[in-house]
């Protein structure tokens, strides 16, 4: 197998591909021993929290003024693939931690909000998370029900959100709650809940996930939960904003996970059919095999292209939203294909968990969910066709 071939690393320029390699070298290293067993154990490795501070890779994406490397949106690409293609638990958990949570605050909290948690927050000491998904609002974030009642202490907040991702094991929450129900999206404001916290009741969703089983998924219950008045991050009313940027955030490293997981299917799929022989002759010498293997290196290929076409138009400042959609859409539908033929190459192989195959064709069914069904992202690409916005 020939990796400059199936590995796109001669795109990169020699600073960003030594980058790369050394997230590569980090996720084969740290993260690559325990991905079988937390995905199987359905448990959350918070040891790799510490592991992923002490390389700098939770406070990468952060300005160097609040302690964090300054990493180009292209340098969060890279990372979140690379992280993506060995455990797509952490690359999860990095979304929401360094995306949805430090990057939202790094834009949008107070200068004593952020002093307070991003500090913690890079050093792995605090864990984030972003309640936003409700059981009625889901893709529809204006429709949110979790209000949030205005009193002289502060604000009450009463409602539910479910899905939320480190929800059980997060010492800070940004919470998403109407100020007034008639307002619809004008009244959205965001909240910076520490926890644990009187009238907050978290509890593990119900079930057993598809994919991401090493995840906490938690369900977040607002019962006349009372927040200081300086928890509000921005202003009142002004929420949504500060939603769609952390989404925005969190569609990047989707595509880019998906993108690592195009890879792996692809990897493991070229050294599988070279090494099974049957018929006489590997597998892939048969040419329905070599077709099937041609259609996951272009479609490999054009998807890391697109993430990071849209990783350079984020760092210009020209970034547009049917970028993104088409980034996550394509990366990943593509990667779903691949996974799947990937377990089809793989035989009765791919059907157990001693192999990864069967991980990654699950978890990447999470990535054509999370910030944003492919339905959404398409329904984004017909409205911008029309001028519809």
């Amino acid at each position: 197998m020939n990796p400059q071939v199936w590995l796109p690393d001669s795109d990169l320029d020699p600073d960003l591909l030594a980058f790369t390699l050394q997230i590569r070298a980090f996720a084969q290293q740290h993260l690559e021993p325990h991905a079988r067993a937390i995905d199987e154990q359905r448990t959350f490795r918070r040891e790799t929290v510490a592991e992923l501070a002490a390389a700098g890779i939770l406070g990468g994406p952060l300005p160097q003024a609040l302690g964090g490397s300054d990493w180009t949106p292209l340098q969060i690409a890279l990372a979140h693939e690379e992280i993506g293609a060995v455990c797509g638990n952490t690359r999860g958990f990095l979304a929401v931690q360094t995306g949805l949570v430090s990057q939202c605050l790094a834009r949008f909290a107070s200068p004593a909000q952020q002093q307070r948690w991003i500090p913690p927050l890079i050093r792995g000491t605090a864990i984030g998370a972003f309640a936003l998904t409700e059981p009625e609002a889901g893709s529809d974030v204006a429709s949110l029900q979790t209000t949030a009642t205005r009193t002289a202490d502060g604000y009450v907040l009463r409602g539910r959100k479910w899905w939320i991702t480190n929800g059980g094991i997060a010492d800070v929450t940004l919470v998403f709650a109407t100020v007034d129900p008639t307002l619809g999206r004008d009244a959205i404001t965001a909240f910076l809940v520490e926890t644990p916290r009187a009238g907050l009741q978290r509890q593990p969703m119900p079930g057993i996930e598809l994919g991401h089983r090493g995840s906490d998924h938690a369900v977040l219950t607002f019962t006349d939960c009372l927040v200081p008045h300086d928890s509000v991050i921005g202003t009142v009313g002004k929420g949504l904003s500060i939603a769609l940027g952390g989404l925005a955030a969190g569609r990047l490293s989707v595509a880019a996970g998906a993108v690592g997981i195009h890879r792996t299917a692809l990897a493991a799929s070229v050294a599988h059919t070279d090494e099974r022989i049957q018929f006489g002759k590997p597998l892939g010498a048969l040419q329905m095999v070599q077709e099937r293997l041609a259609d996951m290196l272009v479609s490999l290929h054009a998807s890391r292209a697109i993430v990071h076409r849209c990783a350079r138009r984020r760092a210009a400042g020209t970034e547009a939203p049917a970028d993104l959609a088409m980034a996550k859409l394509l990366a990943t539908e593509a990667a779903a294909r691949a996974a799947d033929e990937a377990l089809q190459l793989h035989g009765a192989r791919g059907y157990s968990s001693a192999y990864p195959l069967e991980r990654l064709l699950r978890d990447i069914q999470a990535l054509r969910i999370y910030e944003g069904a492919s339905l959404v992202q398409k329904t984004i690409l017909a409205r911008a066709l029309q001028g519809r916005g």
